[in-house]
This record gives C-alpha cells, sequence and structure tokens, in this order.
C-alpha cells in the first residue's frame, strides 16, 4: 500500500492530476500506519504481521 502510494503521487505530480496526488497522498500515510504497527508486533486486520 506503501509503494502503491509512492506510485499514485508519482503518476499524479506528472502527469498534474491532483486527484490521483490526493489518493496517493491517502494510500502512503495508510500504509506508513499500517506499516508501523505491523513492525511494533500488534496485530493488523487480524494479521500479526502486514505485508
Amino acid at each position: 500500500m506503501f509503494i502503491f502510494g509512492v506510485i499514485l503521487m508519482l503518476i499524479g505530480f506528472l502527469l498534474a492530476l491532483p486527484f490521483l496526488w490526493s489518493v496517493g497522498m491517502f494510500f502512503l500515510i495508510v500504509g506508513a500506519v499500517l506499516w508501523v504497527l505491523g513492525s511494533m508486533g500488534r496485530m493488523v486486520g487480524g494479521r500479526r504481521h502486514y505485508y
């Protein structure tokens, strides 16, 4: 999800599409939060590891 957000942000920036930039930013933030929670050993969505 983190990488998907970065890709969407790059596409939105290169093509000057603010909608893709906003969606990419959302996915980037959500992916970072899930990554941090998963690395702390907390269960995320019923799973011990989030990939």
